[in-house]
C-alpha cells in the first residue's frame, strides 16, 4: 500500500477514536482540538518519510557520470567535455520521457 494511502487509513481510524460527545464548553472542544492535531501529527510521523534535497540533488544523476566528470576535470580536454554534456544530455531526454510517459499513463491523458 502507498504511503498516502496508509496515512490516511490510520488518519481516519485515530479520528474515529476521538471522544466527540461532549462538546459543550470550551475546555472539552480545546481538549478535542488538541487531540485531533496529535492525532494527525502521530500518523504524519509514521508515514512521511524524510528527505534532503540539496542543489545537486538530480534524481536521473548517476555514478557514471560522476566517473565522466571526474574524467573531464582532471586534464579539462574539451572533448572530454562534450563528451560528459552529450552523456547528460541524452540521459535527461531519457529520462524525463520515461517520467512524462508515467505521468500519461498513469493519467491516462496524452
Amino acid at each position: 500500500m502507498r504511503k498516502k494511502s496508509l496515512f490516511i487509513k490510520n488518519l481516519i481510524s485515530s479520528i474515529r477514536n476521538l471522544h466527540t460527545s461532549n462538546l459543550l464548553n470550551k475546555d472539552n472542544l480545546e481538549r478535542v482540538v488538541n487531540e485531533f492535531a496529535k492525532v494527525v501529527e502521530c500518523a504524519w510521523k509514521k508515514n512521511s518519510k524524510i528527505i534532503n534535497i540539496t542543489k545537486h540533488s538530480k534524481s536521473w544523476w548517476d555514478t557514471n557520470y560522476s566517473k565522466d566528470l571526474e574524467k573531464y576535470r582532471s586534464p579539462k580536454s574539451l572533448e572530454d567535455w562534450k563528451s560528459f554534456q552529450k552523456t547528460v544530455k541524452t540521459t535527461k531526454h531519457s529520462f524525463f520521457d520515461l517520467k512524462i510517459q508515467e505521468i500519461a499513463n498513469k493519467n491516462q491523458g496524452p
